[in-house]
């Protein structure tokens, strides 16, 4: 027997069953209608990159984010003569060559230093390579994320198809690439192995690898902190450097990636101490590792030091990672 419509009005409802346990809603000569993502590898930032998206984060940038970067980490910029060859093609011939920035990864902090910290004809002009299951995990963060930083997702572990589309696209067009080798900030205030994701889009597309390496902004912002501590930083760029130079024919990705991870351990010896010192060092391979002494967990602590001053016990003088 049917039951009156104001009866049943008034019955809570039966949850709603899916297939197998209830009829299809599809013809089975039919295949079901895939859910585009939203989120994720999938999240479309190319919104970000138009006029007015362009217009107001550059207004963010450079009244927002560049005084507030300069109140938190005091920022020290060195080595920006070292763009100077590539600035000069610009000016010649009016078009931005497009250049991957790689750098080392210790604190949230490290994108912002890096966007204030570029000049021209790279600051506004330039996207960043983020972490799709940390920046881009729902609609929100998304779309901060996107704006903010111009940021596009990539998987850090593996290679998807779109990530390496969209992101050989852009540089197609000019726009630079800043992209942290790493793969994740620092656990213990060590450097990680570099993956080869750097190298392998400076190999495909022919771009230049202009090494970075920052200090301070991990005693600042460190990984799992949820304050800020002021504090000073340097940011020193490096010579752009192409896979293949140099007679260097046969070299791939893997090889360049080593390469990339040395330029950036011997701008991390050069920010500790001297210049001179530094470039001896590194013309004789004797340059300090940013991954540290291979040792136990506590005593790669003690050689790392606090964020007090202690001194190091290590024999060698580690260059300064903060």
């Amino acid at each position: 027997m049917r039951l009156p419509e104001e009866v049943r009005r008034h019955l809570p409802k039966r949850p709603r069953l899916e297939f197998p346990l209830a009829a299809p809603s599809v013809p089975a000569t039919l295949d079901p209608p895939v859910r585009a993502a939203t989120t994720g590898v999938d999240y479309d930032t190319s919104w970000a990159r138009n006029f007015p998206s362009r217009f107001a984060r550059a207004a963010v940038l450079d009244n927002v984010l560049q005084p507030t970067v300069r109140l938190l980490a005091k920022p020290e910029r060195r080595g920006l003569d070292r763009l100077a060859d590539l600035q000069a093609r610009w000016r010649d011939d009016d078009t931005v060559e497009a250049v991957i920035f790689a750098a080392n990864h210790h604190s949230h902090l490290d994108s912002a230093l890096i966007l204030t910290s570029l000049p021209e004809p790279w600051r506004h002009k330039v996207f960043v390579g983020a972490a799709a299951d940390y920046f881009f995990t729902n609609r929100v963060n998304s779309a901060v994320s996107a704006f903010a930083l111009n940021a596009i997702p990539i998987e850090r572990e593996g290679v998807s198809r779109r990530s390496v589309g969209q992101t050989e696209a852009l540089l197609a067009e000019g726009w630079s690439l800043v992209l942290f080798p790493e793969g994740g900030r620092s656990p213990d205030g060590w450097g990680q192995p570099h993956k080869p994701g750097a190298a392998w889009l400076a190999q495909r597309s022919g771009a230049a690898v202009v090494p970075i390496h920052i200090a301070g902004t991990g005693r600042i912002l460190p990984k799992g902190a949820k304050k800020l501590t002021p504090g000073r930083t340097i940011i020193t760029f490096g010579v752009p450097m192409r896979c293949g130079e140099g007679g260097r024919d046969d070299e791939d990705a893997r090889a360049f990636a080593v390469r990339v991870e040395a330029a950036i351990s011997a701008l991390a010896d050069e920010a500790a101490g001297d210049w001179y010192a530094a470039r001896r060092r590194a013309h004789a391979g004797d340059t300090p590792v940013l991954a540290g002494p291979q040792l136990a967990s506590w005593r790669r602590a003690w050689a790392l030091g606090d964020r007090k001053g202690r001194p190091s016990v290590a024999k060698r003088r580690w260059p300064d990672l903060g």
